[in-house]
This record gives structure tokens, sequence and C-alpha cells, in this order.
């Protein structure tokens, strides 16, 4: 109910602001003024794929709009947890009640580029789909650059699919796979096809990732196997004003509470399912550890994951952990391109990983992993966290990573080519956006190479176009 609550809320602010748009006559901007950019993101969690989408996509927007053309504003959950990133770039909190925020803080802005990964999807929050909804749509409402990039549409529930249908339909939508598409074509919204934006990003160098790894027990001889779990059966969190009461004043609700008026789900079948989770993976991780001689590590891509990566090293003897919590992108992401094969339930390990042609598959909770392993022609190593068989199947995947490395790896590296080639498109959509929006702009003149449409590339992805542009 609070939810339902939440988007009604929301959807009356963006009617108000059509006929504060429609009133509004001193909405021209100055010529000469940079073009301000808010982009609307879940940072400041310390979750490592959307810190390093929104890095990637503020290199993008830089390099395709022009340095000197742009000035970007980023949404933060916690100034301390998004400390050092994003260079050049204002951080603005968000607050948890968000819909007055959205109100004030957008007409200050001449566009707002939506930026979460599972924007359109019930996997997290629906105040999350609600959150860039609103958004967006209060952007399109005063006649503002509107645009969502590279993201991700599911399952919704009705009330904030209802809500996409009507508000997104004025906003350039951009997700990053057909199967998205289909999901925005049912609701009457058009889009243009795009993909993630993590694929250009560049970590540390792979000095650091072995010498914490060495530092960790790691000998350099044995293979490594990198384990990313999350906590699949604790979402979506949901907003409740009883039990934040509660919580205040007796105590209760303390294990399940996420964030001020959010909760995880919390109840028995939930529990067990994690359980069977975290045995399942133990368990086949330690079979195959036995057979092959790997090191294995857990990584906590964000730094909630940490209590799964706890639960799963214990059981594996204290294999070493590494989270967010204590490791920035740039230094987590250079561990992950030091690992021989991974295993994840985070989307972004995957993405984060593909560059350095690292062999991956997934533990899937939702569509994001199965529709990227489909785009790799690998959906054989893909197995969904609720399959009463996870512990035999992910042995057997694990088997697969291991003796198919080659081959694999082979398959990653033209489908990272294609992905660059895609995102580098979705520059040239953006540029044309501004353009026709604010044509006083003076964006950067159209090039030759579809490369001049992304950010600068480090010297592996260089390499990498050279030897798969042809085949791709």
């Amino acid at each position: 109910m609070t939810d339902l609550v939440l988007a009604a809320w929301v959807s009356g602010l963006i009617e108000l602001s059509r006929v504060r748009g429609a009133l509004d006559a001193n909405g021209s901007r100055s010529p000469n003024a940079k073009l301000k950019l808010l982009f609307a993101a879940y940072n400041g969690a310390r979750n490592t794929g959307e810190d390093v989408r929104v890095e990637e996509m503020i290199r993008q927007f830089r390099k395709v709009l022009g340095e000197g053309n742009v000035d970007i504003s980023v949404l933060t959950l916690d100034f301390e947890r998004s400390r050092g990133y994003f260079e050049g770039a204002t951080q603005v909190e968000l607050p948890f009640v968000f819909p007055p925020f959205l109100w004030r803080e957008i007409p200050h802005y001449d566009g707002l580029v939506a930026c979460l990964g599972g924007m359109f999807q019930r996997t997290f929050s629906n105040a999350i789909v609600t959150l860039m909804t609103g958004a967006l749509g209060i952007a399109s409402a005063r006649k503002k650059l509107s645009v969502a990039y590279g993201f991700e549409a599911g399952r919704m529930d009705w009330f904030v699919a209802k809500m996409c249908s009507r508000y997104c339909a004025q906003s350039l939508m951009i997700p990053r796979n057909e199967e998205s598409r289909d999901v925005l074509q049912k609701l009457g919204v058009q889009s243009q096809l795009g993909t993630d934006t993590a694929w250009t990003f560049e970590p540390l160098g792979p000095e650091f990732g072995r010498k914490v790894l060495h530092d960790a027990g790691w000998d350099g001889v044995q293979p490594l196997l990198a384990i990313c779990p999350n906590r699949p059966f604790f979402w979506p969190v949901s907003a409740s004003v009883f039990k934040r009461a509660a919580l205040a004043l007796t105590g209760s609700y303390r294990d399940s509470h996420y964030r001020s008026f959010y909760f995880h789900a919390s109840e028995a079948k939930a529990k067990a399912a994690y359980k069977h989770y975290l045995d399942s993976i133990s368990n086949a991780v330690g079979k195959f550890r036995e057979e092959s001689g790997v090191f294995p590590v857990l990584v906590g891509m964000e730094r909630l994951d940490g209590h799964a990566c706890n639960l799963i090293s214990e059981q594996l003897g204290g294999a070493p952990v590494f989270t967010s919590e204590h490791y920035t992108m740039f230094e987590l992401v250079s561990i992950l391109r030091c690992c021989h094969s991974i295993i994840a339930s985070r989307y972004h390990a995957v993405v984060t990983s593909m560059p350095g042609l690292i062999p991956s598959a997934g533990v899937s909770m939702d569509e994001r992993i199965r529709n990227l392993m489909r785009e790799r022609g690998h959906s054989h190593l893909v197995v969904d966290v609720r399959d009463p068989e996870l512990e035999p199947k992910l042995l057997d995947i694990l088997r697969c990573l291991h003796e198919d490395r080659v081959v694999i790896s082979e398959s990653i590296g033209r489908t990272v080519v294609k992905n660059l080639r895609m995102m580098a498109r979705m520059g040239a959509l953006l540029k044309q956006a501004v353009r026709e929006r604010y044509p006083e702009v003076p964006v950067p003149s159209d090039v030759c190479g579809w490369e001049e449409y992304l950010p600068a590339l480090g010297p592996s992805l260089v390499r990498l176009v050279e030897k798969h542009e042809r085949s791709v």
C-alpha cells in the first residue's frame, strides 16, 4: 500500500509539472551557458556496477557533447561512499523521501539522464521504478531533455508499469537489449536499442589485483575462481510506514530493515531459499576445488553482498573475501580481471570482467544475466537461483568454464566489441537528441569513426577491437 501511495504522489507531481511547463514563459536558457545535466542514479550505496555505469556515462557524454559544453551533477545516497568517484561532476544528495526533491531539483537542469541498470523491474524495489519514472516524467513535462540510458526493463507491478506507459513515452529510451525493448513496446513506449555502459571501464592495472590476491594467500600458480553472490531472496524491498513505526517503538523488523522506510523480505520461505542458494554454491565450489585445485575468492560487488560472501567463505574454510565496502570500483574490477573464471549473481561482475576475456557464468535472480548469456551464445552457462538442482547444475557449469575456456573467451571478445559499437551508437543518438532540443549548444561535428562516440579506450580494449572488429 505504501508503494502505491508513493507512486500516486509522484504521478501527481508529474501532472502538476505539465501545468507548470505549459505556463513557464522563462524556460529558455542562455545560448552561451553549459548544458546542465542531472544524472539520476543509485550511487552512494557502494554498488560497483551502478558506480561503473555512471562513471562511463559521464566520460562518454563529455566526449560526445564536448568537455566544455556540459555541467554534470550526479545523485548520491551517501557522499562518503561515493567520494572520489565521478571526477569533475557535482554530487547531489538524494533523500529517501524523494518526491518533493524531484519537484524542486529537476527544473534547475536542462536535462535528466536516468542511469539505473535495472530501471524498470520489480526485482529490487517498486520505489526505484517510481523514482526513475518520476524523474523522467518531470523532465519531459518541464520540456527538458529526458533520457533513459542503457537500462533493463522486465517484470513490473501493474501500477508502476502504468506509470512507465503514461510518463516515459516522451523520453528518449535506450534499453540495453531486445528483451527490454519488447517489454516497453507492450507498454506503448518506443525505444532505441542500446547496451550497458560499463564496457569501456578501465580499472587499476593487474599488478594491483595480483598483489592483493597474493597477500590473501594465493600462490600465483593456482587458477583463481571468483564467486560473486548476492542476497537474491531478500528483494524486492518495500516501503512500510507500519514497520518503520514498529522498529522505532519496539525494535521489531530490525533484521529486515534496509534504509529509512524500506524493508527486505523476511519471511521463512525467503530464508530457506537463501540457505539453499548458499549451500548449493558452497558445495559445488567445494567439489570443483577438489577436482581442479582452484583457489576460490569471494567478491562482493555491492556492500550488502558481504553477508553472502562471508557465509560462503566460512563453508569453504575461510576463502578470502573482497567487497566494495573496502575496495573502490577501480580496485575491485582489477581483482576480478586477475581471476581465471567467475560465477556471479551480479550482472556487472560478468560485464566488467568480460573485457579481460575471463570465462564467466551466472547464477541468475532475474532477466539480466540470462539476457547477457543469450547474447553471448552461452545460455548453457546460467542457472536460476531458485533451481532445486542448483548444486549439480552449477558443478557442471564450473567444469564447462574450465574445459572450454578458450572457446568461451573467444565468444566473449566478439560480444565485447559488438557492445562497444552499440554503445557508440548510443552516443550518436544522444548527440542527435541534444541538437534537436538545444540547437544552440555547440556540440562537436559528426565524425567518421564509430570509436569517436566512445570515451577513450584502454590498450586492451583497443587490441580487442583490432582483433574482432571485422567479425561483428
